[in-house]
This record gives C-alpha cells, sequence and structure tokens, in this order.
C-alpha cells in the first residue's frame, strides 16, 4: 500500500471522520463503519484533504482536464480543495463548480456556482462515499444538462467495496453504466488492511470482534 493512502487512512480517524460501531447508510444499510466527510471542518484538514484527492486524480486521471465538479452540499468543499491542491502541487489551473440546491434567479443566476460548464468541457466528479450509487443518479443529469460535457470519471474517498443496485460494486456499476472510470483514494479493504490488529496512538481500532463485525457486513453486502 502507497504510503499517502496510510496517512489518508489516520488522517481519518483523527479528522473523526473514519468511525466505527453501529451505523446507518444512506441507502439503508446497517454497517459497522462510517465515513462522514462533514467531520472535515478546519483549513487545515480541508488543505490536506484536497491534496489526497489531488493524489488521486492525478494518479487515475492526469491533468489534462477542464472541470472539477462536486455536488452540493458535501461535494463544494472538496471541489474548492481539491482544486487548490491541483494548483498548488501540480501547477495545474483546474476550475471547480458544484450545484445549488436551489435555481437562482438573481446576481449570480442558474442551478451552478463556480465556474459555468460548456460544450467540450472535460469533467472529473468528486464526491465524499459512494455506498450504492443512488446520489449519482441526482448529479449526472445536472451536468450534461448544461452541454455536451465530457465526463471523465468520479473519485470518491473511500470506496466501501459493497454492492450497489445489483451484484456487483456501486463504483464497478457507475462505470459500467454511464461508461467512465471511477476511483477512491483508499478502499475498505486498505483500511482493514492497515488498522487490523495494529494500534494506532495506543488503541486497536479493529480488533477480532469488530473484524468479525465487517465480515459479517460484507457477507450480507459485498461482492459476490
Amino acid at each position: 500500500m502507497d504510503d499517502y493512502k496510510r496517512e489518508f487512512i489516520e488522517f481519518m480517524i483523527d479528522s473523526e471522520v473514519l468511525k466505527f460501531g453501529d451505523f446507518v447508510t444512506k441507502s439503508g444499510r446497517k454497517t459497522p463503519f462510517f465515513v462522514n466527510t462533514g467531520f472535515y471542518r478546519t483549513g487545515t484538514q480541508l488543505r490536506r484533504l484536497g491534496a489526497y484527492y489531488a493524489k488521486a486524480i492525478q494518479n487515475a486521471f492526469g491533468l489534462d482536464f477542464d472541470v472539477l465538479f462536486g455536488p452540493a452540499y458535501k461535494g463544494i468543499p472538496l471541489t474548492v480543495s481539491a482544486a487548490m491542491a491541483i494548483s498548488q502541487f501540480y501547477d495545474v489551473d483546474i476550475k471547480y463548480c458544484s450545484n445549488r440546491k436551489e435555481v437562482k434567479d438573481h446576481g449570480d443566476t442558474g442551478i451552478l456556482l463556480g465556474s459555468p460548464l460548456k460544450d467540450g468541457d472535460r469533467v472529473v466528479m468528486i464526491e465524499d462515499v459512494t455506498t450504492a450509487g443512488t446520489s449519482i443518479q441526482e448529479t449526472l443529469p445536472i451536468i450534461q444538462a448544461q452541454g455536451n460535457v465530457n465526463v471523465l470519471g468520479l473519485v470518491v474517498s473511500v470506496d466501501r467495496m459493497e454492492r450497489g443496485q445489483g451484484t456487483k460494486s456501486a463504483l464497478k456499476e457507475i462505470e459500467e453504466k454511464y461508461g467512465f472510470k471511477t476511483t477512491a483514494i483508499v478502499t475498505m479493504a486498505d483500511v482493514v488492511e492497515h488498522l487490523y490488529n495494529r494500534p494506532y496512538k495506543g488503541k486497536v481500532m479493529i480488533d477480532d470482534t469488530l473484524k468479525a463485525a465487517i465480515d459479517t457486513y460484507y457477507k450480507q453486502y459485498g461482492v459476490q
């Protein structure tokens, strides 16, 4: 596993973004782990988060594209921080764009904020976590309604590695349904590999009991 992936896992724990216990996902699944990017709340956290996203984007897509798009609301700071990191670390100026929940009819009108999307734009989308692939169904039509836009792919922070609507992973289903690439900074397999029975700051985050709960979860919701 690359060092930046290990660092990102520990960064999520320090930021209280990655938690273990009893949770329910947006799709209604009971899960022993949860990722909530809403807990990135400081400038330092967002600066570091943007750098990790920038690394994952560069690895998966390169940097020859035009716009980063992040759906409201969580996608807005993700998009801004990643665009700033790409500028800082790779000296490439990428535009950012997000949608509004409500269409604005005065001043800067429309459903978008940031850079407008136009015909020919090559777009990479940013989200926090994709569990069952439901959010992309809301996001993609907004992008496509702006013109003849080429969506290159989707990057998320954590691939939960579980089924979407069928028997394949949510990210794989997105790839096959929409015809573009998906990637993640880390997968849950990376998380388990790094944390299982290994103390971090004096505490074992994933012990045998939690590992068994994660295994049970994947027996029900994991890719067959």
